[in-house]
C-alpha cells in the first residue's frame, strides 16, 4: 500500500507495535509512575519474570505490596510505590555476567556503593547481585 499519515492509517491497516522486552517496558512504567509520585501503577502484560523481579525490588523495600490480576490474557500486576524508587531500568543487551566479575559490574553500574542493587537471572533463579555472590553464581545482567 502507499505511505499514509495519522487518521488514516487506523482505519485501514493493521500496524501494531511488537513488544521487545516486556521486562524493560514494566521497569520503565515503574520508573515513570515513581518519578510523578505516583503511588500505585499498573503494569500490563505481566510475566514470571516481571513477578520475579518485583519480589527482588520489594524484598529491599522499593516497592510496596503488588498483586496480580488474572485478565485470561497476558495478566497485569498492580504495584503500590512508596517513594523510595530513583531509578530502575534493564541492562540491554543482557550482558554475561561470570561470577567473579559482579563486583566490577556494580562498580560500573551502580552510582555508589550505599545503594542500588543489580539483578541477575541464573540458573538458580533471578536474585540481586549480593545474593548472587553468596551463591557463588554468574548470570545475565
Amino acid at each position: 500500500h502507499k505511505p499514509h499519515f495519522g487518521a488514516e492509517c487506523s482505519n485501514r491497516c493493521s500496524h501494531k507495535m511488537v513488544r521487545m522486552s516486556t521486562l524493560a517496558d514494566a521497569l520503565k512504567t515503574l520508573s515513570n509512575a515513581a518519578k510523578r509520585g505516583r503511588r500505585q501503577v499498573l503494569l500490563r502484560p505481566s510475566s514470571k519474570v516481571i513477578v520475579r523481579f518485583l519480589q527482588v525490588m520489594q524484598k529491599h523495600g522499593y516497592i510496596g505490596d503488588f498483586e496480580l490480576v488474572d485478565d485470561h490474557r497476558a495478566g497485569k500486576v498492580v504495584v503500590e510505590l512508596n517513594g523510595r524508587l530513583n531509578k530502575c531500568g534493564v541492562i540491554s543487551p543482557r550482558y554475561d555476567v561470570q561470577m567473579g566479575k559482579i563486583e566490577e559490574w556494580v562498580v560500573n553500574v551502580l552510582p555508589s556503593r550505599q545503594f542500588g542493587f543489580c539483578v541477575l537471572t541464573t540458573s538458580q533463579g533471578i536474585m540481586d547481585h549480593e545474593e548472587a555472590r553468596k551463591k557463588h553464581t554468574g548470570g545475565k545482567a
